[in-house]
């Protein structure tokens, strides 16, 4: 099994979503270990297994197996966590686990920090971990932020001048900025003899818009008159829809505005 991920609180919440790993399973029941807890134990009862009647607990859970649950009850004093299979959604279960996998991809980077600084692991959460963990929501988003502008992303980050130059070279050089991609086609017509170069005009126009935009790419080309093809790569999906919004209301002004027609269809 993986290595698993510091958590700074001592105990989980109710109603968190949190990654169990079934240590043993019974008739009534299965008992669950929570590595981002210290592998404190959790019990899911068999009624908090599935919605449905279970006929056999060993078809919704076995030993060893990872899963997500939802914590119901949290007993610190007698050292006891109730937990739910059945009331974690599928949404629930991607999102904690997309979590999970940015959370140790983060901490690697640490142990690497760790390890070129003389440091324990704990040492460098405490000195940069939790610190940009407060400031950006998520460590991982803070490394996303450090790889898109640089070591400016830690100006407000109360930590050591190397550690900060330290994970700002790692973050440049290992995390991959997140990007989407959106792309549809224009069907532009233009009559008159001046048609061709009203459509290029048109493009290029709609061209230098995306170039005026510094996080994202624009590609516009011919897919056979009067067909055009549009892409956008861009690290927002919100951003990428406005730049795309302004591409083709431009494009589609010039055409009109000189007698032509300019309809556009998204490809999903």
């Amino acid at each position: 099994m993986k290595r698993m991920v510091l958590k700074r609180a001592e105990w989980p919440n109710p109603d968190e979503y949190v990654v169990a790993v079934a240590s043993k399973v019974t008739p009534y029941g299965a008992y669950v270990m929570l590595p981002e807890y210290g592998d404190k134990e959790g019990f899911i009862h068999i009624s908090e297994v599935s919605s449905t009647w279970v006929r056999n607990i060993r078809n919704h859970i076995q030993e060893n197996q990872r899963i997500v649950v939802r914590v119901l009850k949290v007993d610190s004093y007698k050292e006891h966590i109730d937990c739910s299979l059945r009331r974690v959604s599928a949404e629930a279960k991607k999102a904690k686990n997309n979590e999970w996998k940015r959370s140790q991809k983060a901490e690697k980077l640490l142990e690497l920090i760790a390890k070129d600084s003389d440091m324990s692991l704990e040492e460098v959460y405490e000195a940069i971990g939790w610190p940009m963990e407060d400031y950006f929501g998520e460590i991982y988003t803070g490394l996303e932020r450090i790889a898109d502008i640089g070591i400016s992303a830690l100006d407000e980050i109360d930590a050591d001048k190397k550690l900060k130059e330290k994970i700002s070279e790692l973050a440049e050089s290992r995390i991959e900025i997140p990007s989407v991609e959106i792309d549809g086609d224009f069907t532009i017509q233009v009559p008159g003899s001046r048609g061709v170069e009203v459509i290029r005009e048109a493009l290029t126009k709609g061209l230098e818009i995306g170039k005026k935009d510094d996080k994202s790419s624009v590609e516009i080309y011919t897919l056979g008159a009067p067909r055009y093809k549009i892409r956008i790569t861009s690290p927002d999906y919100k951003d990428g829809e406005d730049l795309l919004s302004a591409i083709r209301e431009e494009v589609t002004t010039l055409v009109e505005k000189e007698g032509g027609k300019a309809n556009f269809e998204r490809k999903d």
